[in-house]
């Protein structure tokens, strides 16, 4: 018999027929969640790699497809131009968003949160936006075609380009936040030392933001490698991995080479991923209670020389919204420039009408409601529940598996999964819902990880106390828990909005005629020459995104004044 008092077994789960049922009851939702990252993240994978060992009638040849790619096709070219593609567009967005976040952090130019603002603009537009507004400017028919000097923007200048611009907003908040890291102390000691600003730079700004610039490059250089929409846009010849797998399934039907690019495209993914986790478990810690927040003082020149750098930056991006905005009105461009409001008229055109755009609007809404209460659920229960510690760590490690995974493979593995003959799923491609779970499974681990950092930042008092109160925790959770993780949960709530608005890739493959997504359609009727109702297209998306985002601030300030007054001094 425990000679403990009753509380502390309480607290501890020793007693009571009704914290054994609540045990039960959070091992049993916690396995549900595991079996549903099985099905739709894991087990996809494993059926694309089975399907590339295969031939068409589906006996196992081993090896032979990837032998025959190797040989027969183009392999080695096209993984160079992948490659080349993802180092030269990482190394110039890194370049650029770190001096652009220098600009920011360390001058006194004026107007910065307006340059920020410009900086996160393309997080709130398709990835191929950048695309057509250059072949809108630069094209064989563009006002600025003069200056391409003889070369064409198809082909690897384009994706570059497009690339940097699309990717700029991901790689800027990872390097600027860790630049806001930045100790003042340092600084004054490389002053009194009478070290150059280069030096101060190399020994002092570098160093402290080398993590985070470490994490930025693995970013960028994955978007690079797994980005479609840039590539099918621009990139006319230029053959890479992800239009590859493209134009092995859809153009040629052949899915078992389709899987092989598939597999070829995770490997640098997968890398990337590990090399990733392996640099966080090496960060150490940058700023301490006794840190003291850098303020940089006045220097006219170097404001200037910022406040130049970040317009010409801000100009640039805007640009990419700006110009297909503009050809949306334009009645032909840009031969009649005679401004019209038919490009809106969906119908006209081969993207799906209006209906391509609602079902963008419905997926967004879905998968952003039910994403943040499956995925919070599962952050809360790894987080604060009395599930085994096995259960608890083998859904943490299956969380972080989809950010590993692109979006084109995903898309490509679950379409493979849900066809097989003897799965029972088979009835929901092309619906919404396969959709709304790809989705999900697609932008799961950044909303987990999120959802995580809110729960670590409660302290297990909480629910000790209730234990030793004999209050149900699911009281805890909704007076305590989830008001003081709002901001968190409204974070991932218009996160999954804006994804799945713009998604292209993981829900490429898996679209009937009745559920074409608004950014598939942008891709249809570019690929029919249809510009201006790609633009049209594009441009609702956009204000859509923009008008989510001004709720999501609204409701934001709202809500964070009734939930967070303990946070007010």
């Amino acid at each position: 018999m425990s000679l403990a008092p009753s509380w502390v077994r309480q607290s501890h789960g020793l007693t009571s027929a009704g914290a054994r049922t609540r045990i039960s009851k959070s091992t049993v939702i916690l396995g549900a969640l595991i079996a549903f990252l099985m099905a739709f993240a894991i087990f996809p994978i494993f059926a694309i790699f089975i399907r590339s060992l295969q031939s068409p009638s589906g006996e196992f040849v081993g090896p032979r497809n990837f032998i025959d790619y190797f040989t027969e096709y183009s392999a080695l070219s096209i993984i160079g131009n992948t490659l080349y593609i993802a180092v030269v567009s990482t190394v110039i967005t890194v370049f650029l968003a770190y001096l652009f976040a220098l600009c920011l952090s360390h001058s006194c130019m004026r107007f910065k949160i307006f340059f920020r603002s410009v900086a996160l603009l393309p997080l709130l537009t398709p990835s191929l936006l950048s695309a057509m507004a250059l072949t809108q400017l630069f094209g064989a028919q563009g006002y600025l075609n003069d200056l391409m000097m003889g070369h064409s923007i198809y082909g690897p200048i384009g994706i570059v380009i497009a690339m940097t611009i699309a990717h700029f907003p991901h790689v800027f908040i990872i390097i600027s936040t860790a630049i806001a890291l930045s100790d003042e102390r340092l600084y004054e000691a490389a002053t009194a030392l009478k070290a150059s600003r280069l030096k101060t730079f190399l020994t002092v700004t570098l160093p402290g933001t080398k993590y985070g610039l470490v994490s930025a490059i693995i970013v960028s250089f994955t978007l690079c490698v797994t980005d479609f929409g840039i590539p099918k846009v621009i990139g006319g010849q230029y053959a890479m991995l992800a239009t590859e797998i493209y134009k092995q399934v859809v153009g040629q039907q052949n899915f078992q080479m389709g899987a092989v690019v598939s597999i070829v495209m995770l490997a640098p993914a997968i890398v990337a991923f590990f090399i990733d986790r392996h640099v966080r478990k090496r960060q150490s810690l940058t700023l301490t209670s006794k840190s003291v927040p850098f303020a940089p003082k006045p220097n006219p020149t170097r404001d200037w020389a910022a406040f130049a750098f970040c317009l010409i930056i801000a100009v640039a991006i805007a640009a990419m919204v700006v110009i297909p905005a503009y050809a949306s009105f334009i009645k032909f461009w840009p031969y009649n420039m005679q401004l019209t409001l038919r490009n809106y008229e969906f119908h006209r055109f081969s993207g799906g009408g209006w209906a391509s755009y609602f079902n963008s609007l419905r997926l967004a809404l879905l998968v952003a409601t039910i994403g943040v209460v499956v995925i919070f659920a599962g952050a809360y229960l790894t987080e604060k529940s009395r599930a085994p510690k096995w259960l608890r760590s083998s859904y943490q490690s299956l969380a972080l598996m989809p950010l590993a995974i692109p979006g084109l493979v995903l898309g490509l593995a679950t379409l493979l999964y849900i066809n097989s003959p003897s799965n029972p799923l088979q009835h929901l491609y092309g619906t919404m819902t396969i959709l709304v779970v790809t989705t999900i499974i697609h932008y799961f681990t950044v909303s987990h990880l999120t959802a995580v950092t809110a729960l670590r930042q409660l302290d297990n008092e909480f629910e000790m106390v209730s234990d030793s109160l004999k209050a149900p925790r699911s009281k805890i959770l909704f007076s305590v828990t989830l008001p003081l993780c709002v901001p968190a949960l409204l974070d991932i709530w218009i996160y999954l909005f804006l994804s799945a608005m713009n998604t292209v890739s993981a829900a490429v493959f898996l679209y009937s005629h009745n559920t074409t997504l608004a950014a598939i359609a942008i891709i249809n009727m570019d690929d029919a020459g249809e510009y201006a109702g790609a633009a049209a297209m594009a441009l609702v998306i956009v204000v859509t995104c923009i008008a989510a985002r001004i709720l999501h601030l609204v409701a934001s300030s709202f809500l964070s004044r009734r939930t967070q007054k303990w946070r007010a001094r």
